[in-house]
């Protein structure tokens, strides 16, 4: 389901109108999650493509009761006008996370030396279209400059190093509280996968040197760095029942217990075309009912090329799917799709020969999916 056991998941480093328009005929471009963009095999003409006409996503969430509907960035998409003509018409998308320009080794790539670049072009766009950011993210076993990963800290100099870090990451980008218009931030992904997929902690430098304590390490400066942003942990593999999910619901409890802010998980949500977990509902319920909030933060769902029209309905139902669990339970905030276009998208460079699992296509053209993502919003059965 989404990542097989044992299965890494790395990210690859990718640096308005009121109807709803074919991305073909826009003029903008949409970031990807890779520094290049490795193309799709070429599908044929004959395969179907999405027919919904509608203002838009973000709309269509927002009208049945969430906070947004949003997509991943990164900077070396933001030059592509196409892409960005719909990323930036809040509509479309009314939340945006920089896939890779937070992390570790683009923000603090030596000690102390932080560079903002990167990131203030995603928060700068962010802030004209009056979206959403969802910050991603703050303490990860991934993207780690050998400074950080090779100088044998002893507990407490990792703790300072975890602690600054934060402190100037975050606080950098102090969002508001409750702003309808201009720059809001709404969360940070804290904490990026801890846990192996049998629930046991992730081996790394932070859990090696501080065991579980690196967690509220880390939401403790969080909170101090910007007391307006949700707190969340965000991993893979925890959307349905089973040993990782019931893991991070025990340290959910765990940190609440311990007087630790935690406000919210996120359901990375990468999975595969006709494998959709059957028990997303029960298990986002166990989550809300622990008190936290949570969002699908990283959703797509992918194929083994080449695409055929039975893939692409397929795809279409579990994209319906996906949403309808969150639009059932009142807990979950938003959903993000990993990129919008396959263009961009971080996976056939990660899974070899797989991709097309975003709702767009190479060529911006609506899929399947995107008919089952509106199905899902206006609560309409497929």
């Amino acid at each position: 389901m989404g990542f097989k056991l044992g299965e890494s998941k790395k990210k690859k480093k990718k640096k308005k109108s009121s109807q709803a328009v074919t991305l073909a005929v826009l003029v903008g471009a949409f970031p990807a999650i890779q520094a290049a963009a490795i193309p799709t095999p070429a599908a044929s003409s004959t395969l179907p493509t999405g027919t919904s006409v509608v203002s838009g996503l973000n709309v269509l969430a927002k009208a049945a009761g969430k906070l947004y509907f949003g997509s991943a960035t990164d900077n070396p998409e933001l030059n592509d006008t196409t892409y960005t003509s719909y990323l930036d018409n809040s509509n479309h998308f009314g939340q945006i996370t920089p896939g890779n320009a937070l992390k570790w080794d683009a923000t603090e790539p030596e000690p102390n030396t932080f560079t903002f670049t990167e990131g203030d072009q995603v928060t700068d766009l962010v802030k004209s279209n009056g979206q959403i950011l969802r910050a991603h993210n703050l303490v990860w076993h991934e993207q780690l400059p050998s400074w950080v990963t090779s100088n044998n800290y002893s507990a407490s100099q990792l703790t300072e190093v975890i602690q600054n870090h934060i402190s100037n990451l975050a606080g950098h980008y102090k969002g508001q509280p409750n702003t309808d218009f201009g720059f809001r931030q709404d969360a940070w992904d804290v904490v990026n996968e801890p846990f192996n997929d049998d629930g046991s902690f992730r081996s790394d430098v932070f859990y090696d040197t501080l065991g579980s304590s690196y967690i509220s390490i880390a939401l403790d400066a969080a909170r101090e760095a910007d007391p307006n942003a949700k707190l969340y942990i965000n991993d893979y593999n925890i959307e349905y029942t089973g040993a990782k999910a019931t893991a991070m619901q025990n340290l959910v409890k765990t940190l609440q217990s311990d007087s630790v802010p935690i406000d919210g998980i996120g359901m990375e949500s990468h999975f595969i075309v006709g494998e959709v977990p059957t028990t997303l509902v029960e298990n986002f319920q166990a989550f809300a009912d622990l008190g936290v909030e949570f969002a699908i933060t990283e959703l797509d769902i992918r194929m083994t090329l080449p695409e055929t029209a039975d893939l692409l309905e397929q795809q279409k139902q579990d994209y319906y799917t996906v949403v309808s669990a969150c639009l059932q339970v009142s807990a979950c905030k938003g959903i993000t799709v990993w990129d919008w276009t396959d263009k961009y998208s971080w996976i056939p460079s990660t899974f070899p020969g797989q991709g097309a699992a975003t709702p767009f296509d190479d060529n911006y053209e609506e899929k399947p999916a995107f008919d089952g993502i509106v199905a899902a919003l206006q609560g309409q059965s497929l």
